[in-house]
């Protein structure tokens, strides 16, 4: 038998011959609608295929001896920087040492002037401004008491006033405004502490510390130890010349944890497709807290969850890259500050956070300005700004996907046109049955 009959036993398409074919009016209208139709949804089908979805998801942080940032801009109009010291704490409660910053004293005019900017200086203990170049080499300044810091410019002496002020936090000393200190008298800083009394302060900037439970704080004086507990010298803040006095009135400008995510990635995860999700915004942006009273103490208690951002992708680029996350093979210390969190493969690791906060008077007493009369408050502590932050042992995964395969945009696109063709087809027979009906019942 010919190879030809073989397969035309197999044909499950019969055809019928061309003269047994009746083409009708209402035919190739069905026709061209159903090609309408099919081209609007293989439209809609590639449309599908292209869209990118995020997906979130929630797991458990296993995450260990990870670092994180924290960036932060806060302005206190009635404070000098000279009296601002920030301060960085562990789950602890002792201070962390070796903490990577980029962080400014921004100092600012008065409100009455406008609270422009005055100038910019980074947060250093350190810098060289405090050099006292001018002086001697064989020069060696007492230290008031105190053993010299084991950072001193010179071994065994105190050759700034900076230096005596760190003497003095060494043994939990007050140092107050430095009179009858040589080296601060020399320097002036009695005379440059009164000539800002009347200014504020910005501090901008960020901090890179250990993914632990810890807390950041700004309060007035250099702060020291005293036995368990931590303190700051206060003197110059409470003894102030200035009508009214210091205040820790703030305004939260930017607080977040973490790199901020790109605006395209915002819009994603905050647009009409996850309408519900605000983990792009930090709950604290915008805050602004008012008092009159100097003794007055702020806090805010913020929940950290980890946050992932996978663009889609992410794998294959990391594979050509070698490189998978954002810790790869660098050391964090490489890592300038503001540039961890971000991959080579695109992806973002960063932090959402949710907080509470509480104020209080140090004087003590009840809240009955507050609205709560039974609410009671203790006397004692330190003003200042207090940011205590937990870690969730949690982490929140946002996935980039599309929303079907290739193999599924081609199932689908068979699909649409045979379900449309035999859908027309249907039309067109009933249409053409329904015709010929009418015809007979009008020629009887």
């Amino acid at each position: 038998m010919p190879t030809k009959s073989r397969f035309t036993r197999l044909d499950a398409f019969t055809k019928t011959v061309e003269d047994a074919r009746i083409r009708t009016t209402s035919g190739g209208i069905v026709t061209i609608a159903s090609l309408l139709i099919v081209l609007y949804l293989v439209w809609g089908e590639w449309s599908d295929y292209r869209r990118i979805v995020v997906h979130p998801e929630l797991i458990v942080d296993k995450g260990r001896g990870e670092k994180m940032e924290i960036h932060l801009n806060i302005s206190f109009p009635r404070i000098p920087c000279e009296l601002l010291t920030l301060d960085v704490m562990d789950v602890s409660g002792e201070q962390q040492t070796g903490v990577m910053h980029g962080v400014n004293k921004v100092r600012l005019a008065s409100v009455s002037e406008g609270g422009q900017v005055i100038d910019s200086k980074a947060l250093d203990l350190h810098s060289e401004d405090d050099v006292a170049a001018h002086l001697d080499p064989s020069y060696c300044g007492g230290c008031y008491g105190p053993p010299s810091p084991p950072n001193a410019q010179k071994a065994g002496c105190c050759n700034t006033c900076e230096e005596v002020r760190e003497a003095y936090a060494s043994v939990s000393w007050a140092f107050g405004r430095g009179e009858n200190v040589e080296q601060c008298e020399r320097e002036g800083y009695a005379e440059r502490l009164d000539s800002q009394r009347k200014e504020g302060c910005r501090i901008e900037g960020g901090i890179r510390v250990n993914k632990v439970i810890g807390n950041f704080h700004v309060a007035p004086g250099r702060s020291f130890s005293n036995g368990n507990m931590h303190v700051h010298d206060l003197n110059n803040y409470f003894e102030s010349p200035v009508e009214h006095g210091h205040t820790f009135t703030h305004t939260v400008h930017h607080l977040r944890f973490g790199p901020q995510l790109p605006d395209g990635v915002a819009k994603k995860l905050g647009g009409k497709t996850l309408p519900w999700t605000d983990h792009h915004l930090n709950p604290l942006d915008g805050t602004q807290q008012l008092t009159d009273d100097s003794a007055y103490n702020y806090m805010y208690f913020v929940k950290v969850v980890s946050t992932s951002y996978l663009p889609l992708g992410w794998e294959r680029r990391g594979q050509s890259t070698g490189f998978f996350g954002t810790q790869s093979e660098i050391p964090h210390e490489l890592l300038p500050i503001g540039s961890h969190g971000y991959g080579y493969d695109g992806s973002v690791e960063t932090h959402q956070y949710s907080v509470t906060s509480h104020k209080r008077s140090l004087s003590g007493g009840s809240d009955a300005q507050e609205g709560h009369k039974e609410r009671l408050h203790a006397r004692g502590g330190i003003p200042g700004v207090f940011f205590s932050y937990d870690i969730s042992p949690m982490k929140v995964i946002n996935r980039e996907e599309r929303t079907k395969t290739f193999a599924g945009f081609l199932t689908g696109v068979c699909a649409v046109i045979g379900g449309t063709l035999t859908v027309a087809a249907a039309i067109d027979r009933g249409v053409y049955e329904g015709a010929l009906r009418v015809k007979k019942l009008h020629q009887r």
